[in-house]
């Protein structure tokens, strides 16, 4: 019996998708619930599964291509009298003599940005090992392969240099997904709509560093994740937006609307770009649920297993440029939120203290706002209670 494969609804406004990658193949043999297909959109990404027992028929929109919801992207048969017998059962030694005969990418699953990361680095996915969830060959499998070669490749003894030959250039176009559509749409609307400015502080990481490294093994004994500093800045942003409560506003239309609960959005990496997923009532939370709520963002980001409302409100967001590299940076306001918190990295710096200079380990933090609703006092109060929080990070216990 056929059946038409039709894109799903992906979730409340949402009617434009871009078909992803294909995971099977015209005639491909297929068991009820495998995944056939990427969905994406400017959110998140789903996997349209098989209906049934049966083989993939048809593929009617490419890898690619912009569909709507309840489009038919292909055709399937069902039938399970077309699937496979069952081997049988082979002995132990014999299995393991298959098992090691085979590739280690023989089953993988080449996750997009692996595919680009492949072609840039000149390899295939059969040299790669494998490390993603579910066989997946992830974008990082790719780079740390590359880098493993270019070590060797520089310890080897030098090569005599050949000229070179003058081939043509090439660039490879590829479709933009929506994912990366949405947050250029957002970015430039929040540049058109918003009148931005940034101020900028500096924190003294000395005490919440002492005080992870004092606390670090019973808390992870405790609940099983790291103590990071991504809970100490919640918990500071927090402060600070009960402080200066225009921060956690928005304008709605020629209304100011004042939120009095705190839904702080924490950027994240993942296989598509960065996502910010929204840590809901984070008042509430503790120094622990704030991590593990994080680490899960993280990892499910990664991924591409976010929930579309998961990404969606928020009333603050926090954006960590420092696991990146990052000493300074002006971060952008996503929309219809008036601020964004920006972190960077840590580094070691001279200071003066009481009168003698001393290292200490010192961030960048920058606040970005919107100027129509916050004023320039209140931004910088809005940072420099972060910095007093987090420089003193017991006062956010004792609430004071």
């Amino acid at each position: 019996m056929a059946i038409e494969l039709k894109v799903p609804n992906v979730g409340e406004s949402i009617t434009e998708v871009q078909v992803g990658e294909w995971l099977k193949k015209v005639g491909d043999v297929v068991r009820r619930d495998e995944s056939l297909v990427m969905i994406e959109t400017d959110k998140v990404t789903v996997e349209l599964p098989a209906p049934a027992d049966g083989i993939l028929k048809e593929i009617r929109v490419p890898s690619g291509t912009k569909a709507s919801v309840g489009d038919i992207v292909g055709t399937f048969e069902a039938g399970a009298a077309a699937l496979p017998q069952p081997p049988a059962p082979v002995a132990s030694r014999e299995l393991e003599s298959i098992r090691e005969s085979l590739p280690p990418q023989a089953f993988a699953r080449v996750m997009p940005a692996a595919r680009h990361a492949l072609h840039e680095q000149g390899v295939t996915a059969e040299q790669v090992p494998v490390s993603g969830p579910g066989g997946r060959l992830l974008k990082e499998d790719v780079q740390r392969f590359a880098a493993q070669k270019a070590e060797v490749a520089a310890a080897a003894p030098p090569q005599p240099q050949l000229p070179q030959s003058s081939g043509a250039r090439s660039e490879e176009v590829v479709p933009m997904s929506p994912f990366r559509r949405r947050i250029a749409q957002r970015l430039v609307e929040s540049q058109q709509t918003a009148a931005l400015l940034t101020t900028f502080n500096e924190v003294d990481m000395s005490q919440a560093m002492e005080l992870r490294k004092q606390y670090q093994p019973q808390f992870q004994e405790r609940y099983g994740i790291k103590l990071g500093f991504m809970s100490f800045f919640v918990k500071a942003a927090i402060d600070a937006l009960k402080l200066v409560p225009q921060v956690n506003a928005e304008i709605r239309g020629e209304d100011l609307v004042f939120k009095n609960f705190y839904d702080i959005g924490v950027a994240v990496g993942g296989g598509k770009g960065l996502a910010v997923p929204v840590i809901r009532n984070a008042e509430r939370l503790s120094f622990a649920e704030v991590e593990q709520t994080i680490a899960d963002f993280g990892k499910r980001a990664k991924d591409n297993k976010l929930k579309l409302e998961e990404l969606q409100g928020g009333t603050f967001t926090i954006s960590n440029g420092g696991v990146y590299g990052s000493l300074l940076s002006t971060p952008i306001v996503n929309p219809p939120q008036s601020g964004i918190l920006g972190l960077h990295g840590i580094m070691d710096r001279p200071m003066a203290v009481n009168g003698a200079v001393v290292i200490r380990p010192m961030m960048y933090i920058a606040m970005t706002y919107d100027h129509r609703i916050v004023d320039g006092r209140e931004a910088v109060t809005f940072l420099k209670r972060i910095k007093e929080c987090v420089e003193n990070p017991t006062r956010m216990l004792l609430e004071v």
